[in-house]
């Protein structure tokens, strides 16, 4: 099995290395304040700041397959696998970009089993 990453995969672990030195690393000790000092039902504030800059910078919804068509990347599993590790090496990362547990996992099954509309309307807000 062939293991070199693609010109796209080195190009988005590229970009998100960037992003994650950039914006991600510099806030860990302000996301823990803001955690600590908020709801814990609801992500701290610099979570909803990142996910605009990181849908800005094309690193959004990144787990989703071709099948998704233009709401993802076209990557396979094996193409993203380089991208969740990078991700997560910061505990709430993959939030900032839409790659969290358990909402991927609801994405795809929803996508895949209930209507667009639904999809659309239910997970919308995520996807675009």
């Amino acid at each position: 099995m062939n293991f070199e990453f693609s010109s796209q995969v080195q190009d988005l672990r590229e970009r998100l290395q960037a992003f994650m030195d950039e914006h991600v690393y510099p806030n860990e000790a302000l996301y823990l304040q803001q955690h600590a000092a908020g709801d814990r039902w609801e992500p701290a504030q610099i979570i909803d700041e990142l996910k605009d800059r990181a849908k800005e910078a094309g690193l959004w919804n990144l787990f989703l397959p071709k099948e998704y068509g233009e709401f993802s990347p076209g990557l396979t599993v094996l193409e993203y696998a380089p991208l969740a590790e990078i991700m997560g090496r910061v505990l709430w990362a993959s939030e900032v970009f839409n790659c969290s547990a358990p909402d991927t996992g609801n994405m795809e099954c929803n996508r895949k089993s209930g209507c667009c509309h639904c999809w659309t309307v239910r997970f919308g807000r995520h996807l675009q």
